[in-house]
């Protein structure tokens, strides 16, 4: 996290532009400039819970984590940043509640990969937003405007429904398997013999989705609830509302602020950094299970068949089975 990323790089050639501004971060950011930013006053918002941790020890309470800042946070600021992510519809659901907060003629600035489809924003918010490109470097892109109106925001209307089986699932945009249960997580559910019991970890849970549906079948289960993400996290408590459902929500970076043991942990882990390939969040998952699992407890992974799960967990463990597989994924488990 020390080094900055390209959308960071390019602002940086911009530097003059916020010498005086009152500036608000948001969206998809990586890195750790606001701590070095130049600007009058600088305040972030954030999704991710590991980038709170990095940045709150120097920003203080100039930083939050949430799915949406608060009206205090942006009070008083002038210019808003915002990283592009690279879900469209998570882009639109954060950029129209940030919208909804300014006054008319607020700077609007917004930076993000090409490949992220950042191309798509001047349409996206053409009635509220009048962005032109203002700079172009390391594939990444630069866009500027003032806020012309206004828009409305409604919460609400935010949220998406499914259902599997008896289980209702409400999920926010942006969250993993927000229209539909995905292939692997269907995979690791039909891999369980119920009923379960004693404690359960769905580790980078997602929606909580897998949790969910296994304490709606296994009611009897201790579960804890985690993920990195606020929309995630807001969405599993949801998910756990509707279905009428006690668990433990936490915020972790992975284990980092979950100090105990499980019987069980189970996770569909993601593998990818934005728009990279990332398999450190799996190598920590994998080692550090053995700190968090009882004796005889077991670790419980679906995966894309061609990542390297057997080396990683022969590593750990010096064992593992795989317990069912399809085309794409395999479910690999492993016993302390």
């Amino acid at each position: 996290m020390s080094d900055l990323t390209p959308p960071s790089e390019i602002l940086l050639r911009h530097t003059r532009e916020f010498a005086e501004r009152s500036v608000i971060f948001s969206g998809n950011l990586q890195d750790l400039l606001p701590a070095q930013f130049n600007a009058r006053q600088i305040r972030v918002h954030t999704q991710e819970y590991h980038h709170w941790r990095l940045l709150s020890p120097v920003l203080k309470n100039d930083i939050q984590f949430g799915v949406l800042p608060s009206e205090d946070l942006v009070s008083k600021t002038d210019t808003v940043i915002f990283y592009w992510p690279k879900n469209k519809a998570q882009a639109q659901f954060q950029l129209e509640h940030l919208c909804s907060l300014f006054p008319s003629q607020t700077n609007i600035f917004i930076v993000g990969e090409n490949r992220s489809g950042i191309g798509s924003a001047k349409a996206l918010l053409a009635e509220n937003v009048g962005l032109h490109k203002m700079d172009a470097a390391r594939r990444c892109s630069l866009y500027y405007g003032r806020l012309k109106q206004k828009p409305v925001f409604n919460m609400e209307s935010q949220w998406r429904r499914y259902q599997v089986k008896d289980v209702q699932i409400k999920t926010l945009p942006g969250v993993f398997s927000a229209n539909q249960l995905d292939e692997g997580s269907q995979l690791l559910l039909s891999s369980f013999d119920i009923p379960l019991s004693g404690k359960v970890l769905d580790l980078a849970c997602g929606a909580g989705v897998l949790g969910t549906i296994l304490a709606r079948q296994s009611p009897q289960i201790e579960l804890t609830l985690s993920d990195v993400n606020a929309a995630a996290l807001e969405s599993s408590r949801a998910n756990l509302a509707v279905n009428h459902i006690k668990a433990r929500v936490v915020p972790s970076d992975l284990y980092s602020d979950i100090p105990e043991r499980f019987n069980l942990i189970l996770s569909n882990l993601p593998f990818h950094k934005g728009l990279k390939t990332d398999l450190k969040m799996i190598e920590k998952c994998i080692e550090e299970a053995p700190e968090h699992l009882y004796k005889g407890g077991k670790l419980r992974l679906v995966a894309n068949a061609f990542l390297p799960y057997p080396k990683l967990l022969n590593r750990t463990f010096g064992h593992y089975e795989v317990l069912t597989q399809n085309a794409r994924f395999k479910v690999y488990q492993a016993t302390l």
